[in-house]
């Protein structure tokens, strides 16, 4: 392998990681779309019961879900993360056009975003979210 090649796969390697946990197929397109637009490496996941064994087979860095899913609230995958070791200080941001934002924080959730919200900002909320974690400091 070249040295250009080396660097290119170190850089891939060093994207962060966002598990994007959403079933409205047009949002999410969008914001995979935007983020691998500002270097994110994006792991979708539509439905929350297969969050937490996505997350432990993929390991992101950041969580942004929708509150409402198919099968369960962003609130209940919130907790269920945050049962998980791994994923107890991962930051998290859970998003709605409803006013869950107490319940939300409650259940874990380091960032509520009330929906719609402006995407162009979103890299660097969380980049934000993931820096402190990076460097071993805020657990949320």
């Amino acid at each position: 392998m070249s040295t250009i090649e080396n660097a290119i796969v170190r850089e891939e390697a060093a994207l962060p990681k966002v598990m994007i946990i959403d079933d409205d197929r047009t949002t999410v397109s969008l914001l995979q779309t935007l983020l691998e637009l500002d270097d994110f490496e994006v792991v979708i996941v539509a439905r929350g019961g297969q969050v937490v064994e996505r997350a432990q087979q993929t390991m992101p860095d950041v969580f942004l879900m929708d509150y409402h899913l198919a099968d369960m609230t962003g609130v209940q995958v919130t907790k269920l993360l945050r049962k998980t070791p791994q994923f107890a200080h991962t930051p998290i941001v859970v998003a709605s056009g409803l006013n869950v934002e107490d319940e939300a924080r409650a259940a874990g959730a380091n960032m509520f975003l009330t929906k719609p919200f402006e995407p162009s900002g979103l890299a660097g909320l969380l980049n934000g979210l993931i820096a402190p974690q990076a460097r071993g400091g805020a657990k949320g």
